[in-house]
């Protein structure tokens, strides 16, 4: 497989659309004033080899993404202890929706959607020391470059995420919430407002194609067991709403954040990140989607 090569078809596929549908998140001000017209794209195989084209290297906001590496932490500090207060089933409903939290007692269905981050973001204020410098350590060594928070961004979801501390309070009212409905959000929101770029990000979720081993060191970030579990929630409710739809059209496990950025995992053999600021009404990059639903038909590669 020439990697190299198909990245670059993708993105001569994809150029022409942009600007053209989908619309940046503006409900987050500090992104509403990312330009839609730019797309990257990157992966790294289980062998080191990389490869990336376009807007690969131009920072954005991993909003979402982060979910992944902050259950990584968690299920490496508590174990199956996490599953108590956190469900594993697809929520079918919109990642930031507060409905099924009343019928199901205030325990999220998932770790993906915001309720289930914010659950994350508890047990690591819980079994943690200092999970923002702890998640900065992680993410900085798995990319083999440093990483840091964008406090404008961090400050923007702060100021506009009543829905969260909606959220995270309506958790706390059942008892599900062990700290400070505040110190967790801090957590939640500086978590999210991490700027990588696709390079860096195909880089850091390389473990996962890995069996949960480091990509540049070698020694176990997670085990095997806990690396498939994890790909198996990115494939199930990686992408809000529209799982099932990613799932029929791409076939791999993927996650997804409102600043346009996708993860894709191919399990024993590479890691991929698209990225397109544009969403589609799912919350998803819209040309994001299309650029793994091309390199999917291209390469063969599926879990499927």
């Amino acid at each position: 497989m020439n990697s190299q090569e198909i990245l670059d078809d993708i993105v001569a596929a994809i150029r022409p659309q942009l600007g053209k549908a989908g619309a940046v998140a503006n409900y987050i001000p500090a992104l509403a004033r990312v330009n839609p017209c730019q797309f990257g794209i990157a992966l790294r195989t289980r062998d080191g080899v990389e490869a990336w084209a376009g807007d690969a290297m131009t920072p954005f906001s991993i909003q979402s993404i982060s979910k992944v590496f902050s259950l990584t932490m968690a299920m490496r500090l508590a174990g199956e202890r996490l599953w108590e207060r956190i469900g594993r089933e697809p929520s079918g409903n919109p990642f930031n929706s507060l409905m099924q939290l009343e019928s199901e007692q205030g325990i999220p269905r998932n770790p993906f959607i915001n309720a289930g981050a914010i659950a994350v973001a508890d047990c690591l204020v819980t079994c943690g020391d200092d999970p923002k410098s702890e998640m900065l350590a992680l993410i900085s060594s798995l990319c083999d470059e440093p990483v840091h928070i964008d406090e404008e961004v961090a400050a923007s979801e702060a100021a506009t995420g009543f829905r969260n501390v909606a959220l995270a309070n309506f958790i706390k009212s059942f008892g599900k919430l062990d700290n400070d409905v505040c110190t967790v959000l801090d957590v939640y929101f500086r978590q999210c407002a991490i700027p990588m770029n696709c390079l860096q990000l195909a880089r850091a979720v390389n473990f996962l194609c890995r069996d949960g081993s480091h990509p540049f060191s070698g020694v176990q970030v997670i085990s095997a067991r806990q690396a498939r579990r994890i790909n198996a929630l990115m494939l199930t409710c990686g992408t809000y709403d529209a799982a099932g739809e990613f799932a029929f059209l791409i076939g791999l496990p993927c996650k997804s954040g409102v600043g346009g950025g996708i993860v894709a995992i191919v399990p024993d053999t590479l890691s991929l990140c698209v990225w397109s600021p544009a969403l589609d009404a799912s919350h998803n990059s819209l040309l994001g989607q299309k650029a793994l639903e091309m390199f999917a038909s291209r390469t063969g590669l599926s879990i499927f």
